[in-house]
């Protein structure tokens, strides 16, 4: 397979317009609403004490979640605490600590880290004092290797030049900003109100700080949005040059996320707007010099996303696309969702819970799953499609001591429609997305998810485009 035409994109919106439907984004397989609660603590433990059977040593990732936020963005979906109370943050605190404490003790002698994420909520809710002690804390349970890919999420509203400083100090070496849009309808629509001096001042600081990477988010679909403002807002961000760029499409579930009722629909814009303004913004990034890693992510052509994908290293896990495809996740905080051997796990999802679970001297999970071997098969599929867009049926032949074919006869045969739309190639014992194929990916995956085939309620998840 030719990996250097990987980057390759095709636009075809009639195909899209046809083709979208509500799915999984595959941050991890089987997704989240599968996980049961009869995994408890005692399953996760129990995992982690064989987790490098055979030799086999892999290193660490670690997630930790910080839930408050200062304001509510309406269209926020993620798990927050919406508070102005820095108290609430020492309490958490706390408890996060004796959580590092019981997970350290787990990996004692086998605690590597090459990868840390801090997302939310905000992070940087956090004073500097409490985000120094919360890295010291994970420093004297866990060994975070020299120049390992060390990032934090921002709300540039929120922060100075000198908490940037500290974080990289503290050994914080990527950052990713909340942008969404700098149309100040649209920010008024959606209750936050961010200038561009404000962020602009952030991405100079962590320049400055010798941050190795800078990452900003964008979403499409967002009220009061059209084709001329985001236009302007990719003007600015392709002038403030970033390594890499998501551009989210917004999910309207206010059914699920009570804040998206403070919308008004009536502002939200067509799904005609929704696709045009996303076909604009692949042309402008693409134009820029952006490669297309995938789904919604842009990189340029040096950043490491680009290049794992290209050497056939790329990963994805529950912070998006990754470049460590080797490493068992630790989950730190309430609502984080780890990764050991074959098994998911998340915390609580509450305060409440995560307190108590932790006052009784118990990790805070709240449910997980192993996986089964079909899982794992299929999730290994979906890898493959969602990262590098092709497979090779014989590698998995060999892998899972299986004849492909025969095992996914139903799958093959719903591929052979996508093959009529021209989204994907079926030829020479190979998986190909075309370039035609690479925006609906999540509907090509979806074929091989199973519990979709036994279940085919998608209201809970977001429109692929």
């Amino acid at each position: 397979m030719d990996r250097q035409d990987i980057q390759a994109l095709e636009v075809d919106v009639e195909l899209i317009r046809k083709l979208d439907r509500n799915g999984p984004r595959y941050t991890s397989y089987p997704t989240a609403d599968r996980f049961v609660e009869a995994f408890n603590a005692d399953s996760y433990q129990s995992w982690v004490a064989k987790r490098n059977l055979g030799g086999v040593q892999r290193p660490l990732s670690i997630y930790v979640h910080i839930p408050f936020c200062n304001t509510l963005c309406f269209y926020c979906g993620c798990n927050k605490v919406i508070t102005k109370d820095k108290s609430k943050a020492a309490l958490y605190l706390e408890y996060l600590k004796k959580e590092i404490a019981m997970q350290g003790a787990l990996f004692q002698g086998d605690s590597l880290v090459t990868q840390l994420h801090f997302g939310g909520g905000t992070p940087t809710f956090l004073s500097d004092e409490q985000m120094s002690e919360l890295m010291a804390t994970i420093r004297s349970h866990f060994r975070l290797v020299e120049g390992g890919e060390y990032s934090i999420e921002i709300d540039p509203r929120k922060v100075n030049a000198q908490t940037i400083e500290l974080l990289g100090d503290l050994g914080f070496n990527r950052i990713s900003l909340g942008v969404q849009d700098f149309d100040p309808d649209v920010q008024k629509a959606v209750n936050r109100i961010q200038s561009v001096e404000e962020t602009w001042s952030v991405i100079g600081a962590a320049r400055r700080s010798g941050f190795a990477s800078v990452s900003i988010d964008l979403i499409y679909g967002l009220p009061k949005q059209n084709l001329t403002g985001f236009s302007h807002t990719l003007d600015r961000v392709i002038a403030a040059d970033p390594d890499r760029l998501a551009i989210y499409n917004y999910a309207h579930l206010p059914a699920l996320f009570k804040p998206q009722r403070r919308i008004n629909e009536d502002d939200l814009p067509s799904a005609d707007t929704k696709l045009q303004i996303m076909s604009m913004a692949i042309q402008r990034m693409t134009a820029a010099g952006y490669v297309y890693i995938g789904m919604d992510h842009f990189a340029k052509p040096d950043d490491e996303l680009a290049v794992a994908q290209r050497m056939g290293r790329l990963h994805r896990n529950f912070q998006g696309y990754s470049t460590h495809a080797d490493c068992d996740l630790v989950a730190l905080g309430v609502t984080a969702i780890g990764k050991v051997g074959p098994t998911y796990s998340q915390n609580f999802r509450t305060l409440e819970e995560y307190y108590d679970s932790l006052d009784n001297d118990e990790l805070p999970i709240m449910r997980g799953l192993e996986l089964s071997a079909d899982d794992l098969l299929r999730r290994d599929i979906i890898q493959a499609l969602m990262c590098h867009f092709a497979l090779s049926k014989e590698s998995f032949e060999i892998a899972y001591l299986i004849d492909f074919d025969s095992y996914f006869e139903q799958e093959l045969t719903e591929l052979k429609t996508y093959q009529g739309y021209g989204l994907v190639k079926l030829e020479n014992g190979w998986i190909t997305v075309t370039p035609k194929g690479r925006l609906l990916i999540r509907n090509i995956g979806m074929i091989f998810d199973k519990y979709l085939r036994i279940n085919q309620e998608r209201k809970m998840y977001s429109k692929v485009i």
